[in-house]
């Protein structure tokens, strides 16, 4: 009994340090372009960027995914500052949907995964996308005009020398890294609990039928908590016990909501603004994958 909970314990901390380290960097990616937002790129610039039409303006900002290398991980204080910036809420947070599943690095990891098989990786964007302008979309028409919880607009000078602005940004990325930080560590450990606890296999016997297969394979995707970067290779193992399209629910759900990312959104949105967030994208995944 004694070894077998030492073991047990052993297996948890193994997990843990790997979800932390592997999420790490990321979260330091996320908080410096955070920073650089803050400090360099004004309400104007944003909204030249945006059109002021909300459905051209989810659009834009579902595509932006292509050409941003982000993570989940990372992506909460990038939107959080886009959003005081005076982005719309719900351009933003369709951003952040898409932002880790779309982008160039992801797809290829999907594509090596898969063994070279392009059809996965269509499947997974496009499938992204779509989740992405729906909720987007939905969002869009809630009353909640200002999401975020607590008050984020910092007064900027953008008329001081190149080098304090260097050094505002990291002033400004090390107080928003301890503040992502602890959260990163919570729900980490939540993860590797529930990974050393509650056994795969069952989980694997529920998950027949075409509902029942990509509702327990998000259930994964939320509690293995993996990076973006890396989940397709995970995917990949369970061809031989799943379908295609629970496997398309796993890599498109686990970036958009995981542990992790909801502890943060959490500590930045409104509790209902969230919810709402994680009910469509996990309604519209699982309609999609069951019966598109």
């Amino acid at each position: 009994m004694g070894n077998s909970f030492f073991h047990s314990f052993l297996q948890m901390n193994t997990i843990f340090i790997s979800i932390v380290v592997e999420a790490l960097p990321f979260i330091l990616i996320g908080v410096f372009f955070s920073g650089i937002i803050q400090i360099f790129v004004t309400e104007e610039m944003l909204s030249k960027l945006i059109p002021k039409n909300r459905f051209l303006a989810v659009l834009v900002s579902v595509l932006l995914g292509f050409i941003f290398p982000g993570c989940e991980c990372g992506i909460v204080p990038i939107v959080t500052r886009l959003i005081a910036k005076g982005v719309p809420p719900y351009a933003a947070i369709a951003f952040m949907l898409t932002g880790p599943i779309i982008n160039p690095i992801v797809l290829f990891a999907t594509f090596i995964a898969f063994g070279n098989n392009i059809h996965m990786v269509i499947l997974r964007c496009l499938t992204a996308i779509i989740v992405a302008y729906i909720t987007g979309i939905v969002l869009s028409y809630s009353k909640i005009q200002n999401p975020l919880l607590k008050e984020h607009t910092i007064p900027v000078n953008y008329n001081v020398p190149l080098k304090q602005k260097l050094w505002d940004v990291c002033v400004h990325a090390i107080e928003e890294f301890f503040s992502m930080g602890k959260f990163l560590i919570i729900g980490a450990f939540i993860a590797a609990s529930v990974q050393t606890f509650i056994s795969t296999d069952a989980l694997v016997k529920i998950g027949h039928g075409p509902f029942l297969s990509s509702l327990v394979m998000m259930a994964l995707a939320f509690i293995l908590s993996l990076c973006s970067e890396a989940d397709a290779f995970v995917a990949s193992s369970f061809q031989s016990t799943f379908s295609t399209s629970s496997i398309v629910a796993f890599m498109v759900f686990g970036p958009m909501v995981d542990i992790k990312n909801t502890f943060m959104l959490f500590n930045n949105f409104k509790k209902g603004y969230v919810l709402r967030i994680i009910g469509l994208a996990f309604g519209i995944t699982l309609l999609l994958t069951t019966f598109i």
